[in-house]
């Protein structure tokens, strides 16, 4: 089946744990465009520290292929692949464009990342880190940071404290 450049797109592709690099790398021998975006950090071994790189996601890398042809199904016989994550009735969902080119420079640039999830305002969450850890509350941003909360409902009131976005997760 011949591929118009058109039809291709970028889609999250789930991989084994571990299987990152192993899995980038069968991509393209393959001659399949992927793109595994790395940061680096110190990791501390007994007699040694070294800068070592790790994926950006965890399990996660990207793929640029055409959904019709055997690209795809040449991508999830590579070693490591789990599976395209599909959004609503399977069909596996595209990644925009702008979000890649974004995820490049972001990466490209050095500059220290930190992950967090995406979160929204007013979502219910739990704290996963520190002193709050196991707290349910509500999230709200308030000038320049986030406060998670914890509504009395019967009383009519709120208490909140500042967090930082990586230490609470959605429920």
């Amino acid at each position: 089946m011949e591929h118009n450049e058109n039809s291709r797109e970028w889609y999250a592709l789930r991989v084994r744990s571990r299987h990152e690099f192993v899995t980038y790398s069968e991509l393209r021998r393959k001659g399949l465009e992927a793109y595994l975006p790395t940061i680096k950090k110190w990791s501390q071994w007994k007699d040694r520290k070294k800068l070592v790189e790790f994926p950006l996601f965890s399990g996660y890398l990207f793929v640029n292929i055409d959904l019709n042809s055997q690209e795809y199904f040449k991508t999830l016989k590579t070693k490591g692949a789990v599976n395209i994550i599909a959004l609503e009735g399977g069909r596996p969902a595209p990644v925009p464009q702008d979000e890649i080119n974004s995820l490049k420079i972001l990466v490209e640039s050095g500059e220290e990342l930190d992950i967090y999830q995406h979160i929204k305002e007013g979502t219910k969450v739990v704290v996963t880190k520190g002193l709050l850890k196991g707290a349910r509350g509500i999230l709200t941003k308030k000038e320049t940071h986030y406060v998670f909360s914890v509504d009395v409902v019967l009383l009519g009131k709120s208490v909140g404290v500042k967090v930082f976005a990586d230490d609470v997760e959605s429920i």
